[in-house]
């Protein structure tokens, strides 16, 4: 027993004493110019503390997948996370700010996905999509130079791939009534042979 926990406190100390290099460590560097400093890590990055509050909750749900409801949070911290992050990152709140009429949308998206598939949640999941999507397409313009110009040219590459996906499958329908057509002649023409 005694030995146990001799091993215990070793690995404890040895746990603390590399922890406690490691933050030495960093503020050294820091104050040297090397790397950047704690508050200017934070100022970078405080958005994925939200993010991982976000995976919290969805962690929660895959723990137990009767907890359903803890995926709306989730959805919505998640989004709000993501938003920020890159906002913070490329100085994009100008155009990145519809995001935050989406990130309700995303939560409740994700509880009509895995949840019992309520029809009802459709309504509002759309009308905040639309929204959202609707400012985005207004804020194109605070991107400048080419950025404004992909995402639109993405969209009617979507577009296209829909319509085209579209189209293969009228022909396959038009291929398959066609076949069953032929198919039931054929049955016809032999049972008036009989």
């Amino acid at each position: 027993m005694n030995n146990n926990y001799n091993q215990s406190n070793k690995s404890g100390k040895v746990g603390w004493g590399i922890i406690l290099v490691g933050i030495g460590a960093f503020l050294l560097l820091s104050n040297m110019g090397l790397v950047p400093s704690f508050g200017e890590l934070i100022g970078a990055f405080w958005p994925m503390i939200i993010i991982f509050v976000a995976l919290m909750f969805h962690v929660g749900f895959y723990s137990n997948k009767n907890r359903v409801g803890l995926l709306v949070p989730g959805g919505i911290l998640l989004t709000i996370g993501i938003v920020c992050q890159s906002a913070t990152l490329w100085n994009l709140w100008r155009f990145m700010w519809p995001g935050f009429i989406l990130a309700p949308a995303v939560g409740l998206f994700e509880l009509y996905i895995f949840g019992k598939r309520n029809k009802g949640l459709l309504i509002p999941i759309g009308i905040l999509t639309g929204l959202s999507l609707i400012f985005f397409s207004m804020s194109f313009r605070s991107l400048g130079g080419m950025a404004r110009y992909i995402v639109p040219a993405m969209l009617i590459l979507i577009g296209i791939a829909v319509l085209a996906k579209d189209k293969k499958q009228q022909n396959g329908y038009a291929y398959h009534e066609n076949h069953q057509s032929n198919e039931q002649q054929n049955y016809y023409d032999n049972s008036s042979d009989i």
